[in-house]
């Protein structure tokens, strides 16, 4: 029986973050490795709502400093188990999602990008200036969390939390996008028009896809605060959210699996490229740069077109 490419993708996702700790020369790479996943996760659901719906955001940072946030004030404030905070964060985020997305959603195009610009930094803002709460530019530490009386400590333990965790998300992505509210988000994507002359409900359907983004970036805010132990603003920081959109744009705007190997080329460049120096920055963008000269469409859909292509 032939695999269809969702199924396929999950089997290949899963073999990937089954199989390579074996060749991880020390624990250190353990917490490289959750860094990756942890990030690829907030690129998923940055896909969902750039790849899939075809709205611009220059704010998922945003959600994933709220999400990370929360599992350090949570504890603090309101004395909640810090695994409950996960969850909590979540919802917080797709609230605010839900109370930003109805205005600013109205937007398109670089009109959108701003808006969600200036939202990513009225969070970041709160996140600095509010020092008696947040711990201003310092940041603040998370507590460690533990299910069962079991701690969750260590570059391995979360190594295979966050790989769940990504393997979820992104049998999410996938089931949503070949659902039929996927198919609606794809016709709203080439064209609003032409999506509202056939009946489909463009204002919801492009808030869901904010809320879904929302709750992803506020996932893995969440775990990277666990990861971390600490949080500072810089996670939810303009510079964070051009990431997220090069990790999307430069895996592939339409592949979900392009999100993740986006993801894993932007974390793992700069840990090999320490070599140069005060020129990493330069090779990295060059790279970068080089990568969107022939591959146009992204990493993975243009290797996909190249593997199909077959010889005069």
């Amino acid at each position: 029986m032939k695999l269809n490419a969702r199924w396929a993708t999950l089997i290949i996702l899963a073999a990937v973050i089954g199989t390579i700790p074996w060749f991880f020369p020390s624990g250190f790479y353990f917490r490289v490795a959750a860094l990756v996943w942890v990030t690829a996760l907030a690129a998923v659901g940055l896909q969902i709502l750039m790849g899939q719906a075809g709205q611009v955001s220059l704010g998922h940072a945003g959600f994933v400093g709220i999400g990370a946030y929360t599992m350090a004030l949570g504890p603090k404030y309101l004395g909640l188990d810090v695994t409950l905070c996960l969850p909590l964060g979540a919802v917080i985020a797709g609230a605010v999602a839900f109370l930003v997305g109805r205005p600013i959603l109205r937007l398109k195009g670089h009109y959108l990008a701003v808006a969600t610009l200036g939202f990513g930094m009225l969070v970041t803002l709160v996140l600095v200036s509010e020092v008696g709460i947040t711990g201003g530019p310092d940041g603040i530490r998370v507590p460690r969390a533990s299910v069962f009386g079991w701690s969750i400590r260590g570059g391995e333990t979360f190594y295979w939390v966050t790989g769940a965790a990504l393997l979820i998300g992104v049998w999410i992505a996938l089931n949503l996008q070949d659902s039929p509210s996927g198919r609606a988000l794809a016709a709203l994507h080439d064209s609003e028009v032409a999506a509202r002359t056939v009946g489909i409900d463009v204002a919801r359907h492009k808030l869901r896809a904010f809320v879904i983004a929302a709750v992803y970036g506020a996932v893995a805010g969440g775990l990277l605060a666990l990861l971390n132990g600490f949080v500072t603003p810089d996670v939810s920081g303009f510079l964070a959210s051009v990431e997220y959109v090069t990790m999307v744009v430069i895996g592939g705007l339409t592949s979900v699996p392009g999100a993740v190997v986006g993801a894993a080329l932007l974390v793992l460049l700069p840990q090999a490229l320490t070599a140069f120096h005060d020129y990493e920055h330069a090779v990295l963008g060059l790279l970068i740069m080089l990568f969107m000269i022939f591959l146009r469409a992204g990493i993975v859909p243009g290797l996909a077109a190249l593997l199909r292509r077959k010889p005069a």
